[in-house]
C-alpha cells in the first residue's frame, strides 16, 4: 500500500517509530468534500437512537423486576473503562493536530468519570448510603463531560484528526449517553441501592 519513502518517520526515545503522515493519505484527504468532515454529528445521533431503541425494548420492560444494582452495576463497569478517552492524547491513536481545546478535557474528563464510576461500585453493592450521591455524583460529572466533548469536537472540528481513536465518539459515547440516561431514571425513583 504504503513503500517507507511515502511516510515521514519519528522516532522516539525509547527507539519506538511513529508514522505520522501519509503522502497518499494527504492527496486523498485534500480531494473530500469538506462536509464529509461533519459526519460525526450524524454518527453520534444515529447511534444514540439505536441505543436508546435497544434500552427502550430490552432493558425498560424489565425494570421493575431488576433491582437498581442489577441495573447500576453493569452500567458503572462500562463507565469504568472510559480511561480509554485517554487515547486522545496518544500518538498513533491520533493524527497530528487534534486540536487541544478537545482533546485534553475529552481525556481528562473521561479519566475522572471512569474513576467516579469504579469508586461507585462497591458502595453500590454494599448499599451504603454513600451510593445514591457517589453515583449521582458520576452521572452528572460523566454527562457534562460528554456534553462538553460533543461540543468542542465539533467546534474545532476534531474528528479530522481523530485517526482510530474516531470510535470512542462515534460507537461508545452515544452507549454511554443513553447508559447515564438510564442512570437518571433509577437515581429519580424512590427507595435504596
Amino acid at each position: 500500500m504504503f513503500d517507507r519513502s511515502e511516510c515521514e518517520v519519528l522516532s522516539n526515545r525509547s527507539g519506538a517509530v511513529y508514522t505520522l503522515a501519509f503522502s497518499k493519505l494527504e492527496a486523498h484527504n485534500s480531494d473530500v468534500p469538506a462536509i464529509f468532515d461533519r459526519i460525526l454529528p450524524l454518527n453520534v445521533v444515529a447511534n444514540t437512537v439505536i441505543f436508546y431503541v435497544a434500552a427502550r425494548i430490552y432493558l425498560w420492560p424489565q425494570l421493575s423486576r431488576l433491582r437498581p444494582q442489577q441495573i447500576l452495576i453493569p452500567i458503572l463497569l462500562l463507565h469504568s473503562t472510559r480511561h480509554l478517552g485517554m487515547m486522545f492524547l496518544t500518538r498513533g491513536a491520533t493524527y497530528p493536530g487534534l486540536p487541544p481545546e478537545f482533546a485534553y478535557p475529552a481525556a481528562f474528563g473521561d479519566l475522572v468519570t471512569a474513576i467516579l464510576a469504579f469508586v461507585a461500585i462497591p458502595l453500590v453493592l454494599r448499599g451504603s448510603r454513600a451510593a445514591r450521591p457517589a453515583v449521582w455524583l458520576f452521572n452528572v460529572f460523566g454527562t457534562v463531560d460528554l456534553l462538553v466533548a460533543i461540543t468542542t469536537a465539533t467546534l474545532y472540528n476534531a474528528p479530522i484528526a481523530m485517526g482510530p481513536a474516531y470510535w470512542i465518539p462515534a460507537f461508545w459515547v452515544p452507549l454511554l449517553l443513553v447508559t447515564h440516561y438510564v442512570t437518571f431514571v433509577l437515581l429519580w425513583r424512590r427507595g435504596t441501592f
